[in-house]
């Protein structure tokens, strides 16, 4: 098959797409992607559509979750859909592609999908589920849907009408309307954690620029605990702009996750979607500030499982932060409840599974 994959978002829209992708490769598949030229994975062909978010920075603002849904439904419902139906639609022409693969959130490349005749699939990237389908979301997609020959669809039946698959682990998103098929997101490893231990500290590739003093506010906290703690500030920030730190603390642009978390204790997170998968497929907990997007949900649902502490980021005291990291350390209650989703994200088919399914919707 030629699998076409497409992403409406930055690299939290990309990178749960990557596994896939390499697993239809491997499968002898050809592969491409379509999405902002900044992240678009170098490992395959690339076709770049759409700008890249600006890093500028911004000041750390107060959770305003009907702020957040509005831009989610205007953005990702509006004008990215619009801009992603024509892109990814002339990308696919272009290269013959047989079936699309996009991220939940690319309802553009669904729509070209199905404006080509050719089945699509799309994986979970709202670790939580945060958005759904706000209401309005039909009627501005049925906008798009018709300027590209489509019916109406009311009822969004495209999100789930051929095969949704989710890296998620089942208890933290509940199933909606379809069950989705379920893809573990990383191979199974055995942890390594350090004495003393290891904790990550990131707030992810787009708000980290949007934080404030968060970073320094809560390492005035941590530099004080007996652990090894590692930050990533993102390509936006220079690392020099936190001050000297002591041994203990270091402090990157960027570290891959896939290779420090199964050496880490825990997480400390914005509670984007990729870094709470990620944290809960090694069996990790957390503390969490959210700051916008899904983050508040996924923060929510942290805390309802028991893996996490949620934290306020405009108002949260070094101080506190050091002490929501302490209970998550010591209280054996948060690693149980984590090790249980790591138990189910273990048990989850792999990759080259959800392929299968892929190359079912073509045969």
């Amino acid at each position: 098959m030629r699998i076409l994959f497409g992403f409406a978002g930055g690299n939290g829209h990309v990178q749960p797409l990557l596994p896939l992708a390499r697993a239809a490769a491997a499968r002898g598949h050809a592969v491409a992607f379509t999405g902002r030229p900044g992240v678009l994975p170098k490992e395959f062909e690339g076709y770049p559509a759409g700008a890249d978010e600006p890093d500028d920075r911004r000041p750390l603002r107060p959770v305003d979750r009907d702020r957040e849904e509005r831009d989610f439904l205007g953005g990702f419902g509006g004008w990215i859909a619009r801009e992603r139906a024509a892109t990814t639609g002339a990308v696919a022409r272009q290269w013959r592609a047989d079936l699309i693969v996009c991220d939940e959130g690319d309802f553009g490349s669904m729509i070209a999908a199905e404006s080509l005749g050719l089945p699509h699939a799309s994986v979970v990237v709202l670790a939580a589920g945060g958005f759904g389908r706000p209401a309005g979301l039909s009627t501005l997609l049925d906008e798009t849907r018709a300027a590209h020959g489509l019916p109406a669809d009311p009822s969004l039946a495209m999100l789930d009408r051929h095969l949704v698959i989710s890296p998620v682990p089942p208890t933290f998103r509940p199933a909606a309307s379809m069950r989705p098929f379920e893809m573990r997101p990383f191979e199974p490893v055995t942890p390594a954690p350090t004495d003393p231990p290891t904790v990550y500290f990131t707030l992810g590739t787009i708000f980290n620029t949007e934080s404030g003093d968060l970073f320094t506010r809560f390492l005035s906290g941590f530099r004080s605990l007996p652990i090894r703690l590692v930050v990533t500030v993102g390509a936006g920030i220079d690392p020099a702009e936190l001050g000297p730190q002591p041994a203990h603390v270091r402090v990157e642009r960027y570290v891959p996750q896939a290779s420090l978390l199964p050496r880490c204790s825990a997480v400390v997170t914005h509670a984007g979607s990729g870094t709470v998968v990620g944290a809960l497929a090694h069996g990790l907990p957390m503390v969490l500030v959210p700051m916008g997007a899904d983050q508040p949900a996924n923060a929510d649902r942290c805390a309802e499982l028991g893996v996490g502490v949620v934290l306020d980021a405009v108002s949260a005291t070094g101080a506190e932060a050091a002490a929501a990291l302490r209970t998550v350390l010591t209280d054996p209650s948060y690693a149980a409840a984590a090790q249980a989703l790591r138990a189910e994200v273990a048990a989850m088919p792999d990759p080259a599974a959800a392929v299968a399914r892929l190359e079912a919707l073509t045969a």
